[in-house]
């Protein structure tokens, strides 16, 4: 969860800093929207390995014993059933979003490339969540404050970041809003 966390701060700082340099929504350009993608790539293949790390090792924990441990082909079927979308998730960052960040965008919209980066910002409230329960500390002020973080992040950085990008496209272009949808490149 560290590894998640310092990962998603550090995307969310490029993002910022990729977003607000770019004045311009589609010309201008960052060397930290090229460089920051290939940083990203090696995190999201070790963070399926080092899940499936811990879900192979939570098997044979004080408590959580299966016996006899099972075979690597099983536990890998076992995990993939768990955390399916978690590692679709992970596959399609490596094998969709960044040949488009780096290859097929060709120098154009550094400014929405750093604007998707800081949607990670949410990530480290999740993960706080996640530890915050493993220690049975769900019942805390901090739990509840960190829930309210979580809140308003995820609103501000994933749900309200699509119709911003179309009003910052469309202010760019002279485009109400509405008009957005049809006028993209």
């Amino acid at each position: 969860r560290l590894v998640s966390s310092v990962q998603a701060v550090m995307a969310s700082t490029a993002g910022y800093i990729i977003s607000s340099s770019c004045h311009h929504v589609i010309d201008d350009q960052h060397w930290l929207a090229g460089t920051y993608p290939q940083f990203a790539v090696p995190y999201f293949i070790y963070d399926v390995y080092a899940m499936f790390l811990c879900h192979w090792h939570r098997g044979r924990v004080k408590g959580h014993e299966v016996a006899p441990p099972p075979s690597l082909r099983a536990a890998a079927g076992a995990y993939l059933r768990k955390d399916l979308l978690m590692v679709l998730h992970h596959a399609a960052m490596v094998l969709v979003c960044f040949p488009v960040a780096t290859l097929w965008r060709q120098g154009k919209g550094d400014f929405f490339l750093g604007c998707l980066l800081m949607a990670e910002l949410s990530t480290p409230f999740v993960c706080l969540g996640k530890v915050l329960i493993l220690y049975r500390r769900q019942h805390t002020a901090l739990h509840k404050l960190n829930g309210a973080a979580l809140l308003v992040t995820f609103l501000l950085c994933r749900v309200l970041l699509f119709p911003y990008l179309y009003w910052a496209y469309g202010r760019q272009q002279g485009l109400p809003l509405l008009r957005v949808p049809g006028a993209l490149p």
